[in-house]
């Protein structure tokens, strides 16, 4: 894997969204190194991302991989989704980290967790609504590390973290009937979701893509010619 390996990505920001595949249900077995071999059978690997557990020092059983190319990321997809691994077969798919830097305030609280509920598994249940931009926090006893019964989810829209809520609120997770609402503003008795977060958002998401189809026709200035 030579020395270009890197163990941490740094800010979304410098990282080839395009190019990045998420992997999750990862065994506690692979390394960043077994990962990076086995995702160069898919093309040329840039950087290999498995956050690890603070306290432990254990990954949290989810990462990312990032390709030289978008076609080499598609190709992983389709040839590494779901093959086994130690026994556990590994999800291969796209991730949408690119709005990960814009907290719109789409942001869950999950109640009445199991103690066996990990942020892998909150990922994977509620990555079916929309795009999540940050890794699901479950809060934990500081000296304990014991989780508490609770956690965060943060979307990139309302629009996903609406559809979660009409369908994850009062459902099972791991036999226990969770509840799933708006988290309370930091410092604040005001929940997320309001319409002023909603109007704001959009206008984010506005912006945002005016921006993304700017940088796509640089050239436009320049090809329609004189006059």
């Amino acid at each position: 894997w030579g020395p270009s390996m890197a163990t941490s990505l740094g800010p979304p920001t410098e990282r080839n969204q395009d190019a990045t595949v998420y992997i999750g249900n990862v065994d506690p077995q692979m390394s960043e190194e077994l990962i990076w071999e086995m995702f160069r059978e898919a093309g040329p690997v840039v950087s290999v991302n498995i956050p690890k557990d603070r306290v432990t020092d254990e990954h949290q059983g989810f990462g990312f991989v990032e390709f030289k190319t978008e076609e080499d990321a598609d190709y992983a997809m389709k040839i590494m989704n779901m093959i086994k691994v130690f026994g556990k077969p590994i999800r291969v798919t796209r991730t949408s980290q690119d709005r990960k830097s814009v907290d719109v305030g789409a942001n869950l609280f999950v109640g009445n967790l199991d103690p066996d509920c990990d942020e892998k598994m909150l990922y994977d249940t509620f990555a079916a609504f929309g795009t999540i931009t940050n890794t699901p926090k479950i809060m934990r006893d500081d000296s304990t590390g014991e989780a508490k019964g609770f956690g965060f989810i943060s979307y990139d829209s309302f629009d996903a973290a609406d559809a979660a809520i009409d369908a994850m609120n009062n459902q099972y997770l791991s036999n226990r009937q969770i509840t799933v609402t708006y988290a309370f503003r930091k410092d604040s008795k005001e929940k997320h979701g309001s319409e002023a977060e909603r109007f704001l958002s959009k206008q984010q998401a506005g912006a945002a893509e005016a921006v993304a189809t700017e940088g796509k026709r640089p050239n436009l200035l320049f090809s329609a010619g004189p006059g």
